[in-house]
């Protein structure tokens, strides 16, 4: 797994494309500059890893464009050491970038294929989520909860009851909400029964998939 100083000098390049969209996080900068994006992907897109773009990856999945990536993390407001629920592990750049700024990450994907060999590949670049988990991401993790924040790689057609109960007070959900275009929402645990909600704008995500067993 080679990661080269022409592709470090790419994500330089990224970061500054990234920061001049608005993302401002120096801490998710640093993650982004630290993770090789390429190595998440196919080979045959090693040439446009690091373009702003979101790229397909197995089961029909892609991953994601990573100024998404940065704006959702950013939106979590992560401190070292915060309990980090992911649904949708995907090809794991997400948990990596969340396992870069000091998350405790708990992460859940629903397609086997991708679960099988995501679980095999992020700890061989050194990144250890503390549980990774085949199941539907509706349900959250009720076991492991509360969290500090918890969020959502693919579009929701609605927002799941469990993973708002499933927050701390002044815990995040940063979920991308719609069907065909998604509004990125975060809420904000303000108590036991109150949540802030804020919509930033509209995005593309592929679909979150329910376990309809």
């Amino acid at each position: 797994m080679k990661d080269s100083l022409k592709h470090q000098g790419m994500r330089n390049k990224l970061v500054q494309t990234l920061e001049s969209k608005g993302i401002k996080d120096k801490r998710v900068l640093a993650a982004i500059a630290n993770i090789p994006r390429h190595l998440f992907m196919d080979s045959s897109f090693e040439d446009h890893a690091y373009q702003d773009k979101a790229f397909p990856i197995a089961a029909d999945q892609t991953i994601s464009q990573p100024y998404t990536v940065a704006f959702q993390t950013e939106l979590l407001e992560v401190a070292p050491g915060d309990k980090i629920l992911e649904i949708g592990t995907g090809s794991g750049y997400q948990s990596a970038v969340l396992l870069e700024i000091g998350a405790l990450v708990y992460t859940i994907e629903r397609q086997h294929e991708l679960f099988k060999k995501t679980s095999r590949f992020l700890p061989k670049l050194g990144y250890k989520p503390k549980r990774m988990i085949f199941g539907d991401g509706y349900k959250g993790l009720e076991e492991e909860a509360p969290f500090h924040g918890i969020i959502v790689t693919a579009g929701a057609p609605f927002v799941p009851k469990p993973l708002l109960s499933q927050l701390k007070i002044g815990g995040k959900l940063v979920i991308p909400v719609g069907d065909e275009v998604q509004v990125m929402t975060r809420f904000v645990r303000k108590s036991a029964t109150e949540f802030e909600k804020t919509e930033y704008g509209d995005f593309r995500f592929v679909p979150m998939l329910e376990d309809k067993n």
